[in-house]
């Protein structure tokens, strides 16, 4: 009899071929392949749903035969590690990328960027922002803290409207003629309400560099001449994504 370990490893092994694994058994011998066919074709459906959950906009845009046949490649090369499927998909929009099959469709890379942005959003830890009281005592020389749910995407393609033309009720998507790079804020407010909101480029550097642990002078010269600090301080004050403001360098 194979060791448990022995039998783990190829029991993980035959979910991805033709194979058996090791010290299988059935009443009937001759079940065996077909008992454990369907047991792996379970897996692969369960997986390849687990995967258009947390990317529901691209198979929208490729159709759903397709993002299963790309969702089985995928699992073949980039089977989950943890038994928490919220926690699989990272590697999944530079997969798409690599798609010589999907090279006409470049915006679908950032448009997975945008849905495991949000999934990530989703899952981070909860935070009370600041109080009133903490956000008038903001000077040049604090740094600010955002919620931990908040990212920057720089996106090369329309990425961030074609993403929301794929929303119930959404705007169209831009003309090919009109595609220019956006920039796009992910957060969470509150409990669960997502945020995915095209920000001018210049609020984009100032938050990167705020989430780097700039002092507010700092942010505002480096997101250049053309950046509004009010519009950007309305901006997370409205979402409620500043957490607390430190008296200088954040440590």
């Amino acid at each position: 009899m194979p060791s448990h370990l022995e039998f783990a490893r190829s029991f993980q092994t035959a979910l991805g071929s033709d194979h058996l694994p090791l010290g299988a058994q059935a009443g009937d011998p001759a079940e065996i392949a077909q008992r454990f066919n369907v047991y792996r074709n379970n897996v692969a459906y369960g997986l390849s749903r687990a995967l258009a959950r947390q990317f529901p906009a691209v198979e929208r845009l490729v159709g759903t035969d397709c993002f299963a046949g790309v969702a089985q490649i995928f699992i073949e090369h980039h089977p989950p590690r943890s038994p928490n499927l919220t926690d699989w998909g990272v590697e999944f929009p530079e997969f798409l990328a690599s798609l010589e099959t999907l090279s006409t469709l470049p915006y679908l890379r950032d448009v997975a960027r945008i849905e495991w942005a949000r999934s990530r959003a989703y899952h981070a830890c909860d935070a009370k922002p600041a109080s009133s009281e903490r956000l008038k005592s903001l000077a040049q020389h604090h740094s600010i803290c955002l919620h931990a749910s908040v990212q920057v995407l720089n996106l090369a393609t329309p990425a961030g409207s074609i993403w929301a033309s794929q929303q119930p009720g959404g705007p169209a998507p831009p003309a090919p003629e009109n595609w220019l790079p956006e920039t796009v804020l992910i957060a969470r407010r509150g409990v669960a309400s997502m945020i995915t909101e095209q920000i001018p480029p210049e609020i984009g550097c100032f938050l990167q560099q705020i989430l780097a642990r700039q002092t507010l002078a700092t942010a505002c010269t480096t997101a250049g001449p053309d950046f509004d600090l009010t519009e950007a301080l309305v901006l997370l004050i409205r979402n409620d994504l500043i957490t607390d403001i430190n008296d200088g360098r954040m440590k």
